[in-house]
């Protein structure tokens, strides 16, 4: 090691700088002589002086450079991609031969392909981004961070020589790796790149992960969504098939646009009880190069349930004999019904009620409630009633659906607090709706047309051209308008408004609840010549909608519910937990829960009431990794318990099938004065980096002009030498 001290400052300010300081010396001899000579003065003037040449020695920006000769052999690190990302099935390597990027990068491995660096430095061969998906449950922070590890070879290795990068150039965590590119260029180590994977995508179908329901019920229809993205430059016509579940086999014919995506679902029939695994697939196009991502899988629990459902109406019309009808005889659903007579006494017979509910009790087991054309006042609902429908579709998840008639009843809501459940605006200038001479249609909107309450059909072009072939109505409520945060699934086929076609089927969620307006009383008018196909079969799923999420889990004594239905790791899951006897949950109950990961950790969660007395809690948690989670409910005081399990989605940081990045790797390699190439390029640029010459000595410099010490020991011996002249009575 050797050095020596560099002034960066020109000859001319030297010489000028040598001149000020000889005559700064003199004045300072001066001023001692013309004071008496004496010690102190001395001191004093040499002290100034001292400080004078220290500034002026800063202004010439002196620096000491020190070179340091390395004798040690230097490092070539070469850092092989161990993400995910690298299971993408698209290195062409030779004749129709395609192999995975991981297998293409374990193939040159096995060849040694460095050794040619290994005669002029020490390489060293690691891993970046290793997935820990086999060794236990994916961690939530799983993913590829290439700047860490760019960085990490700079705080270890003292003497890189260069490094060479094998990835397909996809990071999805941390910062950008150009910034640790720039301190690469300032040490002078380029870093050189090999592109794994095509840049374009492969021509290839791709079925996306499966977001099914957590559960069905036995017997009923389970819709399936779907999602198929193309990367063929031509229209696929095929048929998506769906098997599983003992049996149940569902297929469905599809057309794929080119260079598009295809959102669509399957609508099945499960034939037994149980969870089962569905296999979702598609059949491999001749030019896919990717034929092992056509088919998902995915679990569902197949039950049995009977729902509560109470029909509220004020004269026995066309609507309500065949919808009640509908309901008695549905398997899965115990239905009863209030009839109010108008100047008569309340219906009765079997299955019908008395009186309305008088307690949050007696109403609670009802998942669905119907209201027909009734209304405020008159001996029919009271304002008790209604606030008592509206908390348990706030609070307890039930569903509510709107069903006017020509009496107009529903418009006395106007002013009461169940009008914030309507979906639409009514137009109280025509209370007693909309009568016609012609018949009118009701048309699906777009969202309609794939929507589950609206399926009468498995394929959604038969399920449009049957509802185009329904028997129409003569008579619908007066709608003005649907409201924020409604979605219209059908309207008017003629009727029109300053807002455009009038809604007339449209659901709205309201607290943890579902509410649906129909806008028409003929839908018992679908029978004809089909008998209750598609009467009994909408009812049916209006039923099973509304209340799904009131049967997610059910113990003794308490029912769990949570949203998303389909968790996925990193986001909220909140938890909504309702006590089944209301009455003994008059005092207030202590609910918790304990979930267990799949990695084994467990967490206790406290839930909170929920003011309004209807045996509410809630909660919430975040999930930290993919898998099944193990919970259990318990309500200290009540005896209350109950166990389920939760299947928390690991999000797809990295992305399979996705075209490799290598415009960062060459950006890197721009940065650093390096080189990047393909899979092809590979020996190449091996021979490339052998031939780099030496490590030049590496050469460091100590700025002394702008070293904080330096400035902090002239501060320092100028407050000494002003502190000494005023002690020395010189000011």
């Amino acid at each position: 090691m050797t050095g020596h001290w560099s002034f960066s400052a020109p000859f001319l300010i030297l010489a000028l700088a040598a001149l000020v300081w000889l005559v700064s010396a003199w004045l300072c001899w001066a001023n001692w002589r013309r004071r008496g000579g004496s010690g102190k003065i001395l001191a004093l003037e040499g002290l100034r002086l001292l400080v004078m040449t220290m500034i002026g020695l800063t202004l010439l920006r002196p620096e000491f450079v020190r070179k340091i000769i390395i004798t040690e052999q230097p490092e070539i690190v070469i850092l092989g991609d161990a993400s995910g990302s690298m299971v993408t099935r698209d290195v062409v390597v030779g004749e129709g031969n395609v192999l995975r990027r991981d297998e293409w990068l374990a193939e040159r491995r096995a060849t040694n392909f460095w050794r040619p660096l290994e005669k002029n430095a020490r390489v060293i061969v690691e891993d970046f981004s290793k997935s820990s998906t086999n060794a236990g449950p994916a961690r939530f922070d799983e993913g590829t961070d290439l700047n860490a590890a760019l960085e990490a070879l700079l705080q270890r290795q003292k003497n890189l020589k260069a490094v060479l990068i094998l990835s397909d150039g996809d990071w999805n965590l941390g910062q950008s790796p150009l910034g640790a590119a720039t301190r690469f260029r300032a040490r002078n180590v380029p870093v050189y790149s090999v592109a794994i994977g095509s840049e374009t995508p492969l021509p290839d179908l791709v079925l996306l992960p499966v977001a099914a329901p957590s559960y069905g019920l036995l017997g009923e229809q389970i819709s399936i969504p779907f999602k198929v993205q193309s990367y063929l430059p031509r229209e696929v016509k095929t048929t998506v098939t769906l098997k599983g579940g003992n049996g149940v086999e569902v297929r469905k014919e599809i057309t794929i646009p080119a260079w598009g995506q295809l959102q669509d679902s399957l609508v099945m029939a499960p034939r037994a009880l149980g969870e089962f695994t569905f296999n979702l697939k598609l059949p491999v196009q001749p030019e896919e190069a990717l034929p092992d991502n056509n088919e998902q899988d995915f679990r569902i629990a197949i039950r049995t349930e009977k729902l509560n459902v109470l029909v509220v109406e004020s004269l026995p019309r066309w609507e309500y004999r065949f919808l009640r009808n509908a309901l008695a005889r549905d398997p899965g659903v115990d239905m009863r019904c209030l009839l109010f007579h108008p100047g008569m006494a309340v219906g009765s017979g079997s299955n019908y009620l008395s009186a309305f509910p008088e307690s949050k009790e007696a109403l609670a087991k009802y998942d669905v409630v119907f209201l027909g054309d009734v209304g405020l006042g008159g001996n029919e609902l009271t304002s008790r009633d209604t606030e008592l429908i509206k908390g348990l579709v706030e609070q307890q998840g039930s569903g509510l659906v709107f069903l006017p008639g020509a009496r107009g009843r529903q418009l006395t809501f106007a002013s009461d607090p169940i009008s914030e459940l309507l979906p639409v605006v009514f137009d109280d200038k025509k209370s007693e709706g909309i009568a016609a001479a012609n018949e009118s249609n009701l048309v699906l909107t777009p969202a309609g047309r794939g929507h589950f309450l609206t399926l009468l059909a498995s394929d959604e072009n038969r399920n449009e051209a049957i509802w185009k072939n329904l028997p129409g109505f003569y008579w619908s409520a007066a709608v003005q308008r649907s409201r924020p945060g409604s979605e219209v699934l059908a309207v008017h086929s003629a009727m029109r408004n300053a807002g455009g076609r009038v809604p007339l089927l449209v659901t709205r969620p309201f607290g943890s609840g579902e509410v649906l307006f129909m806008g028409t009383d003929s839908a018992w008018r679908w029978r004809r010549g089909v008998e209750d196909k598609y009467h009994y079969r909408f009812w049916g799923q209006v039923v099973r909608w509304m209340s799904h999420k009131r049967h997610m889990a059910q113990g003794e004594g308490i029912r769990l519910s949570f949203s998303p239905e389909n968790p996925r790791v990193g986001e909220g899951v909140f938890f909504q937990a309702t006590l089944l006897d209301l009455d003994s949950a008059s005092e207030r109950e202590t609910v918790t829960a304990k979930i267990v990961s799949p990695s084994g950790k467990s967490e206790r969660l406290e839930f909170a009431p929920v003011t309004g007395g209807w045996g509410v809690y809630k909660s919430g948690f975040t999930p930290r990794e993919g898998g099944k989670y193990k919970l259990t409910v318990a309500g200290e005081k009540g005896g209350r318990r109950l166990e389920t399990e939760i299947l928390v989605d690991q999000p797809q940081r990295e992305k399979i099938g996705q075209p490799a990045n290598a415009a960062v790797l060459r950006e890197l390699a721009d940065l650093t004065r390096g080189a990047s190439v393909t899979t092809g390029s590979l020996d190449e640029l091996v021979k490339k980096i052998s031939a780099l010459p030496e490590t030049e000595p590496v050469e460091r410099r100590l700025r002394l002009w702008s070293n904080p010490w330096w400035g902090g020991l002239i501060l320092l011996l100028l407050g000494i030498y002003w502190t000494a002249r005023k002690v020395a009575g010189m000011i």
